[in-house]
């Protein structure tokens, strides 16, 4: 599983793809989200514009992240 250091009280789930290049751009991202193709903590979750905070997982096309 890979780790994502997170600098302030959380990231947005579309820019956290982005960042660690999961996917290309954000029109991407959003796509994958409302697809249902990302897990948070295990669930499949359709919001766009979650805030992912330190000890969360997030999972995309059998990659894990821990957000640390």
């Amino acid at each position: 599983m890979q780790t994502f250091t997170l600098e302030g009280e959380f990231i947005p789930l579309i820019q956290l793809l982005k960042a660690l290049n999961w996917v290309e751009h954000g029109g991407m991202a959003q796509r994958m989200v409302e697809e249902g193709l990302v897990k948070y903590n295990g669930e499949v979750d359709f919001r766009k514009r979650l805030k992912v905070r330190r000890g969360d997982v997030i999972e995309f096309e059998g990659r894990q992240v821990e957000i640390i």
